[in-house]
């Protein structure tokens, strides 16, 4: 993609969510700013309970009950939508504007309707089709996602298909709506490894097909080493580090994502125990002072456990939020493992 000329589609500001759960706030966006561009592919990663799902989520209006936006922009064809209240506001948006796969595809399917009239209903209420000609969509649609017999498997329920299938059958659904921009929420996750490869190749097709801008989240880099063209590093309610896939892969500048990258079973070496990161997440019902990962950071400053730090510029793609990048900052060197990674990049090493 050329991110010289970049057009951005959506835009976040300044984002905080919080949810209210047992008389306590508990913040779960911590002030989350990024930019989403026009026909890229932007994979958001980082642990369990980072914030990766509401933070997307919070894009189509699908926050919990007990959840808000408490302050901040999301900009979308130069609407705050993160100042909609109303179901009948979100319904302008969510499906038709932005679309979500969810990862457990027998939760996002009716077992009692057929594939084809759930499919179906998306090309109805999104496209305006009827009778004959939506039908003739909805078979054009499961051809696209690669599912053979469509006219035959247009009319089987969701317990005669395979897990790929029914993924497929999930995407079918999203891209029936003609959305701008895709949200694949974990979309491998409970599939074999093989199917996983099969599933990503499918998007990346498709993306080219419905001109589709996709956001993957995901706490697997190695998942979208081959698909992303930007990372999204995110930790605790806030995004660490942002850039190319190959920046953040080969040159990566947060000690989180340090982390994440050490733990890859990838860069595992024969006879040696995995690497894990030590530690928990901070609570974060707590004001989080500082870095929030200062107190699992093998190597942190003084700062760390003092004042936020900002984001710092690495390249005209790359930023990171880390003081290491201050230039008072004394020098830490890198993990092995990471400064490794330079010379796999050499000998053309897959991560996937």
């Amino acid at each position: 993609m050329d991110y010289d000329n970049r057009e951005t589609v959506l835009s976040v500001k300044d984002l905080v969510v919080k949810f209210t759960l047992r008389g306590q706030e508990l913040t779960a966006i911590r002030g989350v700013s990024l930019d989403l561009y026009k026909g890229e592919s932007l994979a958001i990663v980082g642990e369990s309970g980072s914030g990766k799902s509401v933070f997307t989520k919070s894009f189509i209006g699908l926050l919990d009950a007990n959840g808000r936006v408490d302050s901040g922009e999301i900009l979308y064809k130069g609407k705050n939508i993160a100042a909609y209240k109303s179901e009948k506001d979100w319904l302008t948006i969510r499906g038709r504007e932005i679309a979500m796969v969810f990862q457990d595809p027998m939760t996002s399917l009716s077992p009692l309707k057929t594939i084809g009239k759930q499919i179906l209903e998306a090309v109805t209420l999104h496209r305006g089709l009827k009778g004959k000609e939506a039908k003739d969509c909805v078979i054009d649609i499961l051809n696209d996602v690669g599912i053979s017999n469509p006219e035959q498997r247009y009319s089987q329920y969701p317990h005669e298909f395979s897990g790929g299938m029914r993924q497929r059958v999930v995407i079918a659904i999203s891209i029936a709506c003609n959305p701008n921009i895709l949200i694949c929420d974990e979309p491998t996750t409970a599939l074999d490894v093989t199917i996983q490869a099969q599933i990503l190749d499918l998007l990346k097709k498709l993306q080219a097909k419905y001109r589709l801008t996709i956001i993957y989240i995901t706490h697997d880099l190695g998942v979208v080493a081959n698909v992303a063209d930007r990372i999204a590093v995110m930790y605790s309610g806030d995004i660490v580090e942002v850039g190319l896939c190959d920046e953040v892969f080969y040159n990566p500048q947060h000690p989180y994502t340090w982390a994440l990258l050490s733990s890859l079973p990838q860069l595992g070496v024969k006879g040696e125990p995995l690497y894990s990161i030590k530690g928990t997440p901070p609570n974060l019902f707590m004001e989080i002072k500082g870095d929030a990962f200062a107190v699992r950071n093998p190597t942190p400053l003084e700062i760390d456990f003092v004042e936020r730090p900002p984001y710092f510029p690495v390249s005209p793609t790359h930023i990171a939020r880390t003081w290491l990048l201050d230039p008072r900052a004394p020098q830490v060197e890198k993990p092995p493992l990471i400064q490794t990674i330079s010379q796999r990049r050499g000998k053309g090493a897959d991560y996937a």
